[in-house]
């Protein structure tokens, strides 16, 4: 059974105040709870019958030993979710502190910035593309959404615990950094025609206003991603996780064609 305090407490870290006054975030469903566990260790747990059985082996009473684990109904679960459609588990985790800075990462590895980038799937997915592509930190200017917040943990499928992902002043930290500073740009290199560095930033904008100015002015590469064809009649922009994924996926195929 699960507390009224305890639901109330779940409930109020869909609020970034409320997650760095607790200094914890919340993780929904079996498969992303799982992916945390695998590297973290639990404040709370709130699970079904089902969950907790398929789980005996993890000795989760000792694992999320600061608050425990309630065994709860679906009704209670249901009460206590941030999700339209609840998923067996509700956990609670406690917000890392990320460390290094900008210039330092990307001196000696490549590293994704987020230039205000605002929607919460969006963000949770390009940390899940960092974790794929091999990428351990990503720098966020203030004004990017809290990765954080329930959307997106939940878009991050469990990357948040294996990606640092830092919250800066843009401007100053890369006036700090001597790395290549890469931007997608409309009048850009051509992706593919460019060489890529295995160090060094990439810059992803705003999903409506792109890159800002004064960070643009910042960056000493500017890449294009080339519609095919051409000359064909075409949407004005990509997504800016989609774009990550392509511009990511070209800077560890060069890498690994250099050998």
């Amino acid at each position: 059974m699960i507390s009224k305090n305890r639901i109330k407490l779940i409930r109020s870290l869909e609020r970034k105040k409320e997650r760095i006054e607790h200094q914890l975030f919340v993780a929904e469903g079996p498969r992303l709870v799982d992916e945390l566990l695998a590297s973290c260790r639990p404040v709370y747990v709130a699970a079904t019958r089902r969950w907790l059985d398929e789980h005996r082996g993890l000795r989760l009473h000792e694992m999320a030993g600061v608050s425990g684990i309630d065994e709860v109904t679906d009704a209670e679960l249901e009460r206590a979710s941030l999700l339209r459609s609840p998923q067996q588990v509700v956990a609670l985790f406690a917000l890392p502190h990320s460390s290094g800075s900008l210039g330092e990462v990307a001196a000696r590895e490549l590293c994704l910035v987020l230039d205000g980038v605002q929607d919460p799937g969006n963000v949770g997915t390009i940390v899940r593309l960092a974790d794929w592509f091999g990428i351990a930190h990503v720098f966020c200017s203030h004004e990017t959404c809290d990765i954080f917040s329930p959307k997106a943990v939940q878009a991050t499928m469990g990357a948040v615990a294996r990606v640092q992902v830092h919250y800066v002043d843009i401007v100053e930290a890369l006036q700090r950094c001597d790395a290549p500073i890469y931007v997608t740009h409309l009048h850009g290199t051509d992706l593919y025609k460019e060489t890529l560095t295995t160090h060094g930033v990439i810059v992803m904008g705003n999903e409506g206003k792109g890159v800002s100015d004064a960070v643009s002015e910042l960056a000493n590469r500017r890449l294009l991603i080339p519609p095919f064809p051409a000359d064909r009649q075409k949407v004005e922009s990509l997504n800016v996780a989609i774009a990550t994924a392509v511009v990511c996926s070209e800077f560890r195929r060069q890498a690994v064609c250099r050998g």
